[in-house]
């Protein structure tokens, strides 16, 4: 028997339509995206994002191709993008809102490393005030040696892999995260010249003869945790950026829905990312998340 498409499997999962429609509208984006990128299109784009990031054009493009998708499906009342300042309204009596990065690694892109789309789905209007639990969907797509999508409605993590006709089938079915990790990828690194804690980390990993794992970009390295099925990514805030860089909106609340359904955690240091409050799209997090006992164990070594 053939594997299961996404659109079949999200069926026979019980997606509600409306979703599952909106799930495979934003994997097809995903196809286009993988198109521009077989074009070379990997220079500057001479322009900024809404935080003063230097743009390539694939980011340009890619936040444009999703956009569309998300226009013509009549699905999304609005959304919120990372490389937009406002979250922007499209059809006001749709049923979902989307919030997305549309490129992460995106500094990448030059020297073909892995990168990827994120992905969260609330029902309803407007993200401001909710929290990443109530978020009915996550997904993030992959561009490495091959394409692949990583999807939860709330009932397992799932992988998909683009095949050679276009279409993404099943690969894995209810991708697990063990207790325990062996592999750590810490970001932000400069800041253990000024945390103290955050270096006795690090020798806490190497005295336990633990393997680094770090590309640089986060879905790379989350997507590694997912597949290997342990591990633990680490951003932290530092004295210029005490709340770190990752967006809670788009990166971090997405990724920690899908932890979650992987039996990960994913945590702040005090509290869990799923119950941050968000109060705006650009609100920014520290972000540990991963297996559970190291999840638990680097918020320890963090708060003495």
């Amino acid at each position: 028997m053939s594997p299961a498409s996404l659109n079949l499997h999200l069926r026979r999962a019980g997606a509600p339509d409306h979703l599952r429609h909106l799930i495979t509208d934003i994997a097809q984006a995903g196809k286009y995206v993988v198109e521009e990128m077989r074009r070379g299109k990997i220079g500057k784009a001479g322009t900024e994002n809404v935080y003063q990031e230097e743009q390539v054009e694939l980011d340009v493009l890619s936040n444009q191709i999703i956009e569309r998708h998300l226009r013509e499906n009549d699905l999304v009342c609005c959304y919120s993008s990372e490389e937009e300042k406002e979250i922007v309204e499209l059809h006001p009596a749709a049923p979902y809102s989307v919030v997305f990065d549309p490129l992460d690694g995106s500094s990448l892109v030059d020297v073909d490393f892995a990168i990827g789309s994120i992905f969260g789905i609330y029902a309803g209007k407007d993200v401001i005030g909710r929290k990443p639990k109530e978020q009915v969907a996550a997904l993030y797509v992959i561009y490495g040696p091959r394409t692949v999508l990583v999807c939860s409605t709330g009932q397992g993590v799932h992988e998909f892999i683009l095949n050679d006709v276009g279409e993404f089938i099943l690969l894995r079915e209810h991708l697990g995260v063990g207790d325990s990790a062996k592999v750590f990828a810490p970001g932000n690194l400069n800041a253990i010249l000024e945390d103290a804690s955050y270096r006795s980390l690090l020798d806490v990993w190497l005295k336990d003869k633990m393997s680094l794992r770090y590309s640089g970009c986060m879905v790379a390295d989350v997507h590694h945790i997912l597949s290997k099925g342990q591990g633990v990514f680490l951003y932290l805030g530092s004295a210029r950026c005490p709340e770190g860089k990752l967006r809670l909106v788009f990166e971090c609340g997405p990724f920690a829905y899908l932890m979650a359904q992987a039996g990960g955690n994913a945590s702040d240091g005090t509290q869990s990312i799923l119950e941050k409050q968000i109060t705006s799209v650009d609100q920014r997090t520290p972000l540990i998340i991963g297996s559970k006992r190291e999840v638990e164990r680097v918020c320890s070594v963090l708060g003495k």
